[in-house]
């Protein structure tokens, strides 16, 4: 077995250390996300727990705050809230990944943790022509990394398909493991399916899912996954056109629902479905934990956005961790685990009132919140109701969330957030059977979750708000709403 070359992995974790001084106390940096200690985070990786523990790794590139060869950070945690970072995982340095080692997932091989990833090896950064390869690594202590003498365990894409040959996601099924790839095959995306009996010798079994052109040009970051009896898909599919109010972010990420048959290796699955509404939410990754939940993190940010906490020397942060449920009719739910509740402190109700202006709710404000806001839909006259948050004392900064009763759709609208891009985002939400609509927001520094009637509607968005806009108000337009109740937290610091 090779050993990750230590001079790669201590020269970067040299540079990350004297970086995360600097980056500490800056105003964007989060209070309880996942973030890197300084530089550059995209993609969750190699979620899993793993001796009671819950490790979650990420794309980073510890040299910069923009991506570049990139290695793998890593942070772990006794209760998915409070989390502690490890020394660099993987770096990039030999043939078959001295590029990149990009995105992948980790399993259990009796006892063994164990990375599988993408080599990237770049031939021509002009022409943008590399190739991409799979490899594997493993641990016995969870924190040093040895990589495989045989990589890359996968060597070239099957006939037909592209270098663009990415993100393994493994699991055990009976006593076989699966994988399964993201690839372009004729321009179009796909997501192909790989058998091995012991991880390193791996058979190419065919497509799982091949896009007919609704799926775009790449399928990246596929997930497989089993929920109450029925086989799901996560991907994050690039190229689908934008199409009313879907679709809106440069690449989405969603699922597909359906049965599959480990005999015939056939999926048959209805339509493609977005899983976040919001601005920053993409390669979500998911594992199962002892508790039997199927938790899922993504990366809260969205390529080729602006990112304003690069010039304090930092970028990127992943979500909360949720827990995914499959609804009666076919629909993925996303909760806040509910470890989180012991971020809590300083509750403060509010108690019913009929709400026809502008309300400023002065006991509520701060920067790292928890709202749980309840309103009546039974007679209401209003147009559109909801909550500004992270107002400015002089009412110019703020973002909206509201509820439009003729729509039945919700808003987010940073159009006046802060600084970085603005934007609205609708997501439709059906309420014909349902008389009470309920809001859960979580507020971090320069991050909005927004979990909709127990996560029946999520949208997760970055907002880059003056440090003093920290105001709560509850508002309506076209007439009166019924505030039922709200509760509010103030959100500890896990970073302190």
């Amino acid at each position: 077995m090779k050993a990750i070359n230590s001079s790669c992995i201590l020269k970067a974790q040299q540079v990350v250390e004297e970086a995360r001084k600097k980056v500490e106390h800056t105003p964007y940096r989060l209070g309880y996300h996942i973030m890197a200690p300084a530089h550059w985070i995209n993609d969750p990786n190699g979620l899993i727990q793993w001796n009671g523990e819950y490790h979650v790794f990420y794309q980073h590139h510890p040299y910069s705050p923009k991506g570049g060869p990139i290695h793998w950070g890593h942070v772990k945690s006794k209760d998915l809230v409070r989390w502690e970072h490890l020394p660099i995982a993987l770096a990039p340095g030999e043939e078959y990944d001295k590029s990149g080692c990009f995105s992948g997932s980790a399993v259990d091989n009796n006892g063994t943790l164990t990375l599988i990833y993408t080599g990237h090896i770049s031939l021509n950064e002009e022409t943008d022509e590399f190739r991409e390869v799979q490899c594997i690594a493993t641990s016995e202590d969870g924190i040093h990394f040895t990589k495989h003498p045989q990589n890359p365990v996968i060597t070239e894409p099957p006939a037909g398909g592209s270098w663009h040959f990415r993100d393994p996601k493994v699991w055990k099924h009976s006593e076989t493991w699966y994988m399964v790839l993201g690839n372009q095959m004729d321009g179009l995306g796909n997501v192909l399916l790989y058998e091995s009996a012991d991880l390193v010798n791996w058979e190419y079994s065919g497509i799982l899912v091949k896009s007919d052109g609704k799926l775009g040009y790449m399928l990246e970051c596929p997930d497989f996954i089993e929920l109450n009896g029925k086989h799901v898909l996560l991907s994050s599919p690039q190229g689908i056109q934008p199409e009313g109010d879907l679709y809106q972010n440069l690449y989405q990420t969603g699922y597909l629902v359906g049965e599959f048959d480990y005999e015939t290796k056939q999926f048959t699955h209805g339509e493609f479905e977005e899983l976040d509404k919001g601005f920053d939410f993409y390669a979500v990754q998911s594992f199962e934990d002892e508790k039997g939940r199927r938790i899922v993190i993504g990366w809260m940010n969205m390529w080729e956005s602006q990112m304003p906490e690069q010039e304090h020397g930092w970028a990127g942060a992943l979500t909360i961790p949720r827990e995914l449920q499959l609804h009666d009719d076919g629909k993925l739910l996303m909760k806040p685990v509910v470890e989180l509740k012991s971020l809590r402190e300083n509750n403060i109700s509010v108690q019913t009132m009929i709400v026809s202006e502008n309300v400023r709710l002065d006991e509520v404000k701060g920067d790292q919140l928890e709202i749980i806001a309840k309103f009546s839909l039974a007679n209401t006259s209003a147009e559109k109701f909801g909550l500004k948050v992270r107002c400015s004392e002089n009412g110019k900064e703020h973002t909206i969330v509201s509820y439009d009763v003729k729509e039945q759709k919700v808003i987010v609208d940073r159009s006046q957030s802060g600084r970085g891009e603005g934007g609205i985002r609708k997501g439709k939400i059906e309420m014909l059977h349902h008389d009470v609509i309920t809001l859960q927001l979580f507020i971090d520094r320069s991050s909005l979750e927004l979990f909709v009637n127990e996560g029946e509607l999520v949208m997760t968005n970055r907002i880059y708000p003056d440090p003093a806009s920290l105001g709560v108000e509850l508002f309506t337009e076209g007439g009166s709403v019924k505030l039922i109740e709200l509760e509010a937290w103030t959100l500890k610091d896990i970073w302190v």
